[in-house]
């Protein structure tokens, strides 16, 4: 990886689910670092944690220990509505299923995060626009996610993630709903875009093939993150 300040770093990160009866330990004193410009695949076996791993780096969830510091700010400092906060300026988000909201359009939901934080309606419309070009959709943004294909709603996912600028995307299985033509597309332009933006970049996948396009591949198992292999 390279030498910038980490846009994104964990130390020490455990996560325990606990039931009647039952404690598993998922997370197991995960380490992670990655730097803005710096691409990162997080590989493993289903269940091995790596969506866990995702949502506990994005603030989705406590862990029982460790820290996780955003552009060198401890989430473990922040309350849940600044930690909201945090995660909406800085980190973005893309799912394997879309999660766009069907009852708006494609320009409505990438300007969204943008609403969210502030912008003027004109303002997140005009940046979501441009954006929207940028992946291709400048034709489809007022077509809601019930008129796209998976390959443009998830297109304009990756839009919906880049558009605040953030320090850090976070991916799981991005493009594991998608047929393999489609994903290939998807995954070069979310590695394009992210290259072009200097940004941090972490991927949850199960595909060897897109993991290998990445800088670093690490591989989860029985809850340690190493090196792939």
């Amino acid at each position: 990886m390279n030498d910038n300040p980490p846009a994104l770093e964990c130390t020490g990160v455990s996560v325990t689910f606990k039931e009647p009866g039952l404690s598993v330990e998922v997370l197991k004193g995960v380490n992670l670092r990655v730097s803005r410009g710096a691409s990162i695949a997080i590989t493993g076996a289903s269940g091995s944690g790596k969506s866990t791993l995702l949502q506990a780096l994005g603030g989705l969830l406590k862990p029982a220990k460790g820290e996780i510091y955003l552009d060198g700010s401890s989430l473990h400092t922040l309350g849940t509505r600044q930690i909201g906060l945090v995660r909406n300026r800085y980190l973005g988000f893309v799912y394997q299923f879309h999660h766009l909201l069907v009852e708006f359009t494609a320009l409505e939901n990438v300007a969204m995060p943008l609403l969210i934080g502030g912008s003027t309606v004109s303002e997140a419309k005009e940046q979501a626009a441009e954006m929207l070009t940028r992946v291709g959709l400048d034709h489809r943004e007022n077509h809601r996610p019930s008129e796209l294909s998976g390959g443009e709603r998830q297109r304009a996912a990756v839009a919906r993630a880049l558009i605040n600028d953030p320090s850090c995307v976070l991916a799981d299985e991005p493009t594991g709903n998608l047929d393999q033509q489609t994903a290939k597309g998807v995954q070069s332009l979310m590695l394009e875009l992210v290259q072009d933006r200097g940004l941090a970049l972490v991927i949850a996948t199960h595909d060897p093939a897109f993991a290998s396009k990445l800088d670093e591949q690490l591989e989860l198992r029985e809850g340690r993150l190493s090196a792939a292999g």
